[in-house]
């Protein structure tokens, strides 16, 4: 049976390293321009080139995105980014416009796969971009598991598909909302996420409800991965580009494990995967349309939040084995006497009590209050850079 790629997002560097280190087979990110998650990006050519170098020590790959819905001055600097993203050894680039493709293939022998954002939904469209050059087609969210099906039968694109992360209230990302509530382009980088805020919604100018949005659930595809693996899709994707690093290696851990358990015989049971995940998802999931049209149910409207079951507290810097004292970066707040657990890219979690917090001056401290602070702490579990610390909410 083969072996699927597990593809992630990234936002900075940091998320880079912690997507490959925790089980991703690829990454995909986006420059400052050009991408639909521009907002979110930071990576300039230099960081490209240094995403790419690490990803490809570890023999894994680094796709960038390329695919807003370009206006004429966002064509300007085109050719020279194309350019760079193959002198630097980008694995692929990820389009949505005719002449973006074009103009790569004219300049470069970047590979070339094609956007959700175009929409593709049958395996005509498939035949048609595969004919054009591109290599793989990232098919539309809004498809079943039996269209999937019927479309990898009939083509010889390479097919990705979305199995984790936030649905748009649009057609396949294709929203303008952002540009009437927020003057923001959201097909040009510039997404607010207008359809989760809250609002008031009224019925003959009467309130109805608060904190109403018109959201849908996030994807979470732990039931169908099995199925999408039987049908032979080459990529499994995760979204999730302005995600935390605790959210991106607990997402891509989780479905690291579900891939390698199905393929070894040792698949355990869904709701083992659905407490892992569980762990960093914040909104409610559901199966998005692979197993039938989105229904009512499948939106937030007022649902908001639940609770978390860990709390990303943070990360790892290095760790003393003669003085047993690790050097953290906090993220959120944990005090003396916590439960931590910690989590690791290849060893099963462990957990600890928090004993003594020390800033870096030896300041002696009852609780990490300060995020991105670094402090010392004990531990008698060996720690490694990357590993991330949980407080377990009791």
């Amino acid at each position: 049976m083969m072996r699927p790629e597990l593809l992630a997002p990234a936002g900075d560097l940091e998320k880079v390293k912690i997507a490959l280190l925790y089980g991703a087979d690829a990454v995909y990110i986006g420059g400052r321009t050009f991408s639909l998650r521009a907002r979110a990006s930071k990576f300039g050519v230099t960081d490209i080139f240094e995403a790419v170098n690490f990803a490809h020590k570890l023999k894994k790959k680094i796709y960038v995105t390329c695919n807003i819905v370009p206006h004429s001055e966002d064509l300007k600097e085109l050719d020279d980014y194309l350019l760079d993203l193959e002198r630097i050894k980008v694995d692929a680039i990820i389009v949505s416009n005719p002449y973006v493709l074009k103009r790569a293939q004219e300049l470069t022998d970047l590979e070339i796969h094609i956007s959700t954002q175009q929409s593709v939904t049958n395996s005509i469209e498939c035949v048609y971009w595969f004919s054009e050059g591109a290599k793989r087609i990232v098919l539309a969210r809004e498809l079943s598991l039996e269209e999937i099906a019927i479309i990898k039968k009939k083509t010889h694109a390479e097919l990705e598909i979305f199995i984790h992360g936030g649905m748009c209230v649009s057609y396949s990302g294709r929203c303008t909302l952002s540009n009437v509530m927020s003057l923001r382009d959201a097909n040009r980088g510039g997404c607010a996420h207008s359809c989760r805020w809250e609002y008031d919604l009224f019925k003959n100018h009467e309130l109805v409800a608060s904190d109403f949005q018109m959201a849908s659930r996030d994807l979470a595809a732990i039931e169908y991965v099995p199925r999408l693996i039987d049908i032979g899709v080459d990529s499994l994707k995760i979204e999730g580009r302005m995600k935390s690093i605790h959210y991106i290696a607990t997402i891509v851990h989780t479905y690291r494990k579900l891939i390698d358990d199905y393929l070894s015989g040792n698949l355990q049971s869904q709701e083992t995967y659905e407490n892992e995940i569980k762990k960093a998802e914040n909104r409610p999931t559901g199966p998005g349309f692979l197993n039938s049209a989105a229904s009512e149910e499948r939106q937030l409207y007022q649902v908001n939040q639940f609770p978390h079951v860990k709390e990303f507290c943070g990360v790892v810097i290095s760790y003393d084995r003669l003085s047993k004292k690790a050097l953290i970066e906090q993220r959120n707040f944990f005090a003396i006497n916590d439960t931590i657990e910690i989590f690791s890219p290849d060893q099963e979690e462990r957990h600890f009590k928090i004993a003594s917090i020390l800033s870096e001056n030896g300041e002696e401290l009852d609780a990490a209050r300060h995020p991105l602070q670094k402090i010392l702490i004990d531990s008698d579990i060996t720690l490694k850079p990357y590993d991330l610390l949980r407080r377990v909410i009791e």
